[in-house]
C-alpha cells in the first residue's frame, strides 16, 4: 500500500510533536522545568553543613523554590555509601550533582562520565581525583570549589603564635587523601622554621583518641589540618587536649571551635554559595563544565577560639578575629 505525501506529512508532524513534547518534560531542558540535582555529603559535621546550605540557598533564589529539586543523601562518613548514593542519582537522571567532600567526587567521578558533577570542601581535586599536571580545569564532567587554605598562611599562624615551641605533632586521618596532602605540605614548611615534626595518623573515628592522645604526650603543638573525620570528632578530640592545655592550630574554623586555639580558615556557607553560581552557569547558561577552573575562597580569616584560649593562657595578636 502506498503512502500517499499529505499522510506522511501528517504522521511526520505528529512525530516530531510527540518528540518535542517528551524533550521539554526533561529535566532543567526549558524554561518551565525543574533542575533535579543530586547532593552526596560525605558526613555530617558544621563545615560540610555550612557548604550545602550555601549551595541550596544560591540556587534556590536564583531559580525559584518550584524549579530546584534538591536530593540530599549523607553518607555518614562511609565511602561505600558514597558510592550507592551517585549511583542511585545517576539512575534516577538527575541534572547535576553536588559532591561535598573528596570521598563524595571520588564516587562521583566514578559514578558517571555524562551528568555534571560540582565538588565543594575538596581540598585538593589532583590529588582527590588522581590527575597529573594539574592546571585549574579538570577536561572532564567535574569542577568545583576548593577549601584549601594557604598552608604557608597556616604554618605562619603556628610560628608567630608558637614560636618557642620545639615538638609538633601532625594529626590526621590518613585515610583521606586531601589530608596525607596538607601534611605533606606543611610539615617542610614547618621543619624549615626549626621544629621538630611527627605524623600521627588515624585511619577512622575508632582511633582518634588513642592516636590523640598519643600525640599530646609526644608534642608541644598539635596541628589538624582540614580533615573530615578530625572534625566530626571535634568533641572526642577538644574532651583530650584541652584537659592536657595542649594547644591545637586547625585547619579549618569548625575544628577550631571544638578544640583549637586559632585558625587560618575559609567560609564555608561563602564557598557553598559560590559552587552554587557554578551550578547555575552549567544549569541554566549552558557553560562547558570542562573549561570551568576550579575555585578557591575569595578570602581567609584568621580567628581565634576565645574560650580555649583563655583556659590555656594564650594570648592572640590584634588582627586575629574571635569565632563567634
Amino acid at each position: 500500500m502506498k503512502m500517499t505525501k499529505k499522510l506522511f506529512a501528517a504522521l511526520l508532524a505528529g512525530t516530531m510533536a510527540v518528540s518535542i513534547t517528551a524533550c521539554s518534560s526533561a529535566g532543567g531542558s526549558g524554561a518551565d522545568d525543574v533542575y533535579n540535582i543530586g547532593i552526596c555529603q560525605l558526613t555530617q559535621h558544621q563545615a560540610l553543613d555550612a557548604a550545602t546550605e550555601g549551595f541550596q540557598d544560591y540556587l534556590t533564589e536564583k531559580l525559584g523554590e518550584d524549579k530546584v529539586k534538591f536530593d540530599y543523601q549523607n553518607a555518614s562518613g562511609d565511602s561505600n555509601t558514597c558510592t550507592t548514593i551517585v549511583n542511585s542519582f545517576v539512575s534516577n537522571g538527575v541534572d547535576l550533582i553536588m559532591a561535598n567532600a573528596t570521598a563524595s567526587i571520588q564516587a562521583a567521578q566514578a559514578g558517571t562520565l555524562d551528568i555534571p558533577i560540582l565538588g565543594t570542601s575538596i581540598t585538593d581535586y589532583a590529588t582527590a581525583l588522581d590527575i597529573d599536571d594539574w592546571n585549574g580545569v579538570t577536561g572532564a564532567n567535574i569542577s568545583g570549589t576548593t577549601d584549601l587554605a594557604p598552608l604557608d598562611g597556616q604554618a605562619e599562624m603556628l610560628n608567630e603564635l608558637f614560636p618557642d615551641a620545639k615538638k609538633i605533632g601532625l594529626v590526621y586521618c590518613s585515610a583521606e587523601p586531601n589530608s596525607s596532602y596538607q601534611i605533606s605540605v606543611i610539615k617542610p614548611l614547618l621543619e624549615k622554621m626549626g621544629y621538630e615534626c611527627t605524623e600521627f595518623s588515624f585511619t577512622d573515628t575508632n582511633d582518634v583518641s588513642a592516636v590523640v592522645t598519643s600525640a599530646v604526650a609526644a608534642s608541644d603543638v598539635l596541628y589538624t589540618p582540614t580533615d573530615n573525620t578530625a572534625a566530626s570528632c571535634a568533641e572526642t578530640i577538644g574532651n583530650i587536649v584541652i584537659p592536657a592545655k595542649m594547644p591545637v592550630i586547625a585547619g579549618e574554623e569548625n575544628s577550631c571551635k571544638g578544640y583549637g586555639v586559632a585558625t587560618l580558615s575559609v567560609d564555608y556557607y561563602e564557598l557553598g554559595q559560590i559552587t552554587g553560581e557554578m551550578a547555575y552557569d552549567v544549569l541554566v547558561n549552558g557553560k562547558d563544565i570542562s573549561t570551568m577552573e576550579v575555585k578557591s575562597a575569595p578570602s581567609f580569616t584568621k580567628k581565634y577560639n576565645a574560650d580555649i584560649c583563655e583556659q590555656l593562657g594564650i594570648t592572640v595578636p590584634d588582627d586575629y578575629e574571635a569565632i563567634a
